[in-house]
């Protein structure tokens, strides 16, 4: 049994979607779960369609359901030669549902609205490949992961319910197996006990992927990417990348902790828990090894990765007293900053103050500040870089700080970060 999971850049549009079958045909005797994400920016255009309902702009609201129906239509038209009237009248369904919901009352729950409407883009791309797999006279089976990833109504980060998502998996998937080599479901998505969508958390497709291998019990799982496989650091940030061909379980989630964007936090661990390996590999150059991820610790030394997260923000706090920051200040604190929900990417403290790193999200920082200052004398430094070295050495430090100026350090065997700025 082999996962693949597809994200949205590799069914971006027809020729994508092309490219896509052609890579399951490369496996032909192999039971096969196939993930799909939305297509393209689709997500993105979902979200906004469900902040238009949201605030009574049915005129944007309107336009953007438009947008959606017409980019879909887009390449179903370009895939098939002659008009796919299934798929057509598919597509028209999903556009007069959404234009309905400007007659229906809304949730008070905006979680639960955007869970249900955000959650079509990965429904609407599983019907096109599927479509498009049996139009190529390859047999593939269409299953709505709704029926078998069980969470609870946390809306927008699901917790997934693992010992009846294994059950339904169980005794409803694994039958399907029987007459179908192929099977294509979505990613990022699960419902609640009441059959409400949920979804997985931004990126989840990835989880998903993890969590049907889990309960499948695979040999492998691979995600399909535009990249050849795990890089050493962001192309966009870091001249000269290396690929890293192994690396540990170990060694991805502390990547992933620390802001790697290549690897879901959370697909890992289930994949750890049964040594399933994973593989991420190019979609546009299938045929090369990409990186294989699994439990030898044996390559994770041999190249540092490198993680930047940019435009940063340093927040400092002191007592308002000049008390000691003890364990009842820090606990205040944190209670903040999770009803903010603020997550911090790095911290120090003395004995009168605190220091945490965040992401600057506008959002985010005025209430933020308006809550801390009841309490605690708040000072803010914008504009920062922060750096994040696996298996550093000097040299390593030096490539990143050059023409910086460095406003903390912290250092561990195997990691350093640095919080910087330009000079």
């Amino acid at each position: 049994m082999l996962i693949f999971k597809f994200g949205g850049a590799s069914v971006k549009d027809a020729s994508a979607v092309k490219n896509v079958a052609q890579i399951i045909s490369m496996f032909p005797n192999k039971k096969k779960l196939i993930v799909v994400s939305a297509m393209g920016k689709t997500t993105n255009l979902l979200e906004e369609v469900v902040d238009a309902l949201w605030t009574n702009n049915y005129e944007s609201f309107r336009y953007l359901v438009d947008q959606v129906y017409k980019t879909h239509l887009k390449i179903v038209d370009d895939l098939f030669i002659e008009k796919h009237e299934g798929l057509v009248n598919f597509l028209e369904d999903v556009r007069d549902n959404l234009l309905e919901r400007i007659n229906k009352p809304i949730s008070e729950n905006y979680d639960f609205e955007y869970d249900q409407m955000v959650s079509i883009g990965e429904h609407i791309s599983t019907k096109i490949v599927e479509e498009y797999l049996l139009d190529q006279t390859n047999l593939a089976l269409w299953i709505d992961t709704k029926q078998f990833i069980r969470t609870d109504n946390t809306y927008r980060n699901g917790n997934v319910d693992w010992n009846k998502t294994q059950e339904l998996i169980t005794n409803n998937l694994v039958p399907l197996f029987k007459n179908s080599d192929t099977i294509i479901t979505q990613g990022f998505i699960g419902s609640t006990s009441e059959g409400f969508a949920t979804t997985l958390g931004r990126e989840g497709s990835d989880y998903t992927a993890g969590i049907y291998a889990y309960c499948l019990n695979a040999e492998s799982v691979t995600i399909w990417k535009d990249v050849p496989g795990m890089l050493n650091a962001d192309p966009k940030w870091f001249d000269d990348t290396v690929k890293l061909n192994q690396i540990s379980f170990q060694e991805a989630i502390e990547l992933a902790y620390y802001g790697a964007t290549v690897i879901h936090p959370k697909t890992i661990k289930p994949l750890q828990n049964k040594n399933i390996p994973l593989l991420v590999k190019s979609f546009v150059k299938p045929g090369e090894e990409g990186t294989i991820i699994s439990e030898s610790t044996k390559f994770d030394h041999l190249i540092p990765s490198f993680i930047f997260k940019m435009n940063q923000i340093k927040i400092g706090i002191t007592p308002k007293d000049f008390s000691f920051i003890a364990e009842e200040n820090l606990s205040h604190l944190f209670h903040i900053l999770s009803n903010a929900g603020v997550q911090i990417n790095l911290m120090q403290n003395s004995a009168i103050s605190f220091d945490f790193v965040i992401d600057n999200k506008t959002n985010i920082i005025k209430d933020l500040f308006s809550n801390l200052e009841k309490d605690f004398i708040v000072s803010i430094e914008e504009g920062l870089e922060l750096v994040t070295i696996r298996h550093y050495d000097q040299q390593t430090i030096d490539r990143v700080t050059i023409d910086k100026h460095i406003l903390l350090t912290q250092k561990s065997e195997q990691t350093a970060r640095i919080l910087m700025r330009n000079i």
